[in-house]
């Protein structure tokens, strides 16, 4: 579901205990500002490591955040 003022999005994949090694297909939310995407990235990442984020085309600058700087960038205020 694509917000129309949204800015920002994560994307993640959770893995299903009961699949062995295979996972759910991805997932992903969108948000109006980078703060409530961090925060969405961080409590994932209790969860899985598997988070990409970066902000939807076309805004700019453009920018994304590969799995594996997520804990970096969540982490930041």
């Amino acid at each position: 579901m694509k917000n129309a003022s949204a800015i920002w999005y994560v994307s993640f994949a959770l893995r299903n205990p009961d699949a062995g090694h295979h996972r759910f297909a991805r997932q992903t939310r969108t948000f109006t500002n980078e703060q409530d995407a961090k925060a969405f990235a961080r409590t994932l990442l209790i969860e899985t490591q598997d988070i990409s984020a970066g902000t939807i085309n076309p805004h700019a600058p453009r920018r994304v955040i590969a799995p594996a700087a997520i804990t970096a960038w969540a982490g930041e205020g």
